[in-house]
């Protein structure tokens, strides 16, 4: 899958050859063959190629070269001024004023896509902005890959907040795809933002963000209140000591990567995504783990570990951060996106987010 993408670059590279090439073969073709036979769509097709490949002068070039060549052939062959002769030429010379026209309408709509671009761009860096790299002995970073290449916002999510009770992160995942999903994004991210600052409990916080999705399911006409929901882990790093408490509402589980070893932080209980809260009667489950000195502590959404290969095997976080040591949470991201983009091929099918946050050493700080 690798070789099949990397082979398709390849080719995009030297797309904006092809209109010559054809123009070429078509020339080997009148040359190579009776009289009687004609390469006019060869021509056609060389002009029309140019029009998504090349610029407005490109594709007028190519037609008027096009069209030179195509007289001198006719020349070659002894059709002076035959019509099937003028007939060939006219139509040349129409598919070239088609070819600019078409020109122009796809450079337009390639600056209006431009433009949708970056402000989509801009909605991402207003509604996802990347965390701080440090809070005291705790340093973040955080990536955002979208499924598509040219997405630029999906529903994924992660805020780190300073708070008087410690830092406050949440990852999730909004179900669902959209604009939908993007003003869940928002309203979650804005939710937890305030509520961080406020709520002096975990639970208390987790709760507030249960009556915002609620409350915004049903103002947003929803069928029901269970029709949009959150998956995500909220983790609490308390002003002292090494201990980290977390709230997972059906979320896959965080790593936790200590040396050269890697554990999933499996929640005590399962609970139901956030949104789900009216069916779940049992008191909000807050694990604890520790945290120490030069650990990371890694959050992601399903994108990274529900990602296949072309077998079907599923992507497997464990096996690249075992035995290895990094630098920065940055370059573990960073060796992680690489790895997972060699597993899927460099196809992806979700959008993927990831935080990690690791307790820097004493001695970092100096």
């Amino acid at each position: 899958m690798a070789r099949l993408g990397a082979a398709w670059k390849w080719v995009g590279r030297r797309s904006r050859l092809l209109p010559a090439i054809l123009l070429l073969i078509a020339v080997s073709i009148d040359l190579s063959t009776p009289r009687t036979v004609s390469a006019a769509a060869l021509y056609a097709a060389a002009i029309l190629s140019a029009a998504p490949l090349l610029s407005l002068r490109g594709t007028v070039l190519t037609g008027v070269v096009a069209l030179l060549v195509d007289w001198m052939m006719f020349r070659y062959f002894g059709y002076r001024r035959s019509a099937i002769a003028i007939s060939e030429l006219i139509m040349v010379a129409t598919v070239t004023v088609v070819a600019g026209f078409l020109n122009r309408v796809l450079y337009h709509r390639k600056m209006q896509l431009e433009s949708v671009r970056d402000i989509a761009a801009a909605v991402q860096l207003a509604v996802l902005p990347h965390p701080p790299d440090r809070i005291g002995p705790l340093r973040f970073a955080a990536r955002y890959e979208a499924a598509q290449a040219d997405a630029q916002i999906g529903g994924d999510l992660y805020v780190v907040v300073d708070t008087p009770f410690g830092v406050r992160c949440v990852i999730g995942d909004v179900r669902g795809k959209g604009i939908g999903a993007v003003r869940a994004v928002a309203l979650g991210i804005g939710t937890f933002r305030e509520a961080a600052l406020h709520e002096p409990t975990l639970t208390g916080l987790v709760e507030r963000l249960e009556q915002a999705l609620v409350l915004e399911a049903q103002q947003s006409g929803a069928l029901t209140e269970l029709e949009g929901f959150v998956t995500g882990v909220v983790v609490e790093f308390p002003r002292w000591g090494d201990k980290v408490r977390l709230v997972n509402r059906g979320h896959p589980a965080p790593l936790l990567i200590v040396g050269d070893t890697v554990q999933y932080v499996e929640p005590g209980r399962r609970s139901l995504p956030l949104g789900y809260g009216a069916l779940d009667a049992a008191p909000e489950c807050v694990d604890t783990v520790t945290l120490p000195e030069g650990a990371t502590l890694l959050l992601y959404t399903d994108g990274l570990i529900e990602a296949r290969d072309e077998t079907g095997t599923f992507y497997d976080p464990i096996g690249k951060c075992t035995g290895h040591r990094y630098a920065d949470p940055d370059a573990l991201l960073d060796a992680l996106i690489a790895d997972h983009c060699r597993h899927t091929g460099g196809r992806g099918t979700d959008d993927m987010a990831m935080l990690a946050i690791t307790h820097a050493p004493i001695n970092h700080d100096r």
